[in-house]
C-alpha cells in the first residue's frame, strides 16, 4: 500500500508540473487562447476541467469520511472524462491559426492526462476494497511517511487549482482579458 501512495504523489506532481506549463503558460500566457474567435471553445473546456479538478482531488484524494462524496467525487471523473474527450475532438479547429495542434504539445497532454488519471485511479484502488461482492470505502489508513506525503501534496494543490481555474473562469470576460493582457505586456521574460 505504501508504494501505492507514493505513485499516486508522483503521479499527482507530474501533472501539476505538466498542466501548469500547458494550462498557465502556453494557453493562458503564450498562445491567449481565451481570445481567439476559434479556440474560445478549448477555453471553456479547459475552464471545466480547471474547475472539476479542485473537486476531485477533495472528493477522492482528501475525503476521508464520506461515501457519498466519494462516489461524487468519481462522478465528476466521468464528467472530466467526457470533457477531454469533446476537447480532444474540438482540438484541431482551435488551433488553426498556428497550423494545428504541435505535436509536442500534443505529447504534453497526453503526458498530462496520463498522470491526472493515473493518480485517480490509484487513489480509487486503495480506497475501494471488495470482499465477495461488496464494495467497501476504506478511509483507516494508518499514519506513514507514504500516506503523510500523499495528503500533504493533495492538500498543497488546492489553492494553485483553484486560482488555475478561477483565472480560466473570469479570462470569459473581455475586461478582465484585457487586463491580464495589460499587465502581460508588462512582462517581457517568457
Amino acid at each position: 500500500m505504501e508504494t501505492l501512495f507514493y505513485l499516486a504523489t508522483a503521479c499527482l506532481v507530474l501533472f501539476m508540473v505538466l498542466a501548469t506549463y500547458d494550462g498557465f503558460f502556453l494557453h493562458l500566457w503564450k498562445y491567449r487562447l481565451f481570445e481567439r474567435e476559434e479556440s474560445v471553445f478549448e477555453h471553456k473546456t479547459h475552464t471545466i476541467r480547471a474547475i472539476l479538478f479542485p473537486l476531485i482531488i477533495w472528493l477522492l484524494f482528501l475525503n476521508e469520511t464520506s461515501w457519498i462524496g466519494f462516489l461524487f467525487g468519481a462522478s465528476l471523473v466521468l464528467l472530466d472524462l467526457t470533457v477531454l474527450a469533446v476537447d480532444a475532438y474540438s482540438e484541431k479547429e482551435s488551433r488553426s491559426f498556428m497550423g494545428g495542434l504541435p505535436k509536442w504539445e500534443y505529447i504534453i497532454h497526453l503526458f498530462s492526462n496520463a498522470f491526472h488519471f493515473a493518480a485517480i485511479v490509484l487513489v480509487m484502488g486503495l480506497k475501494l476494497r471488495l470482499s465477495g461482492s461488496a464494495v467497501h470505502f476504506v478511509t483507516d489508513f494508518a499514519s506513514t511517511p507514504a500516506y503523510d506525503m500523499f495528503m500533504f501534496v493533495s492538500k498543497n494543490v488546492i489553492p494553485g487549482s483553484i486560482f488555475l481555474a478561477l483565472l480560466h473562469l473570469v479570462l470569459l470576460r473581455k475586461k478582465p482579458q484585457r487586463v491580464w493582457n495589460n499587465y502581460r505586456e508588462k512582462i517581457t521574460c517568457c
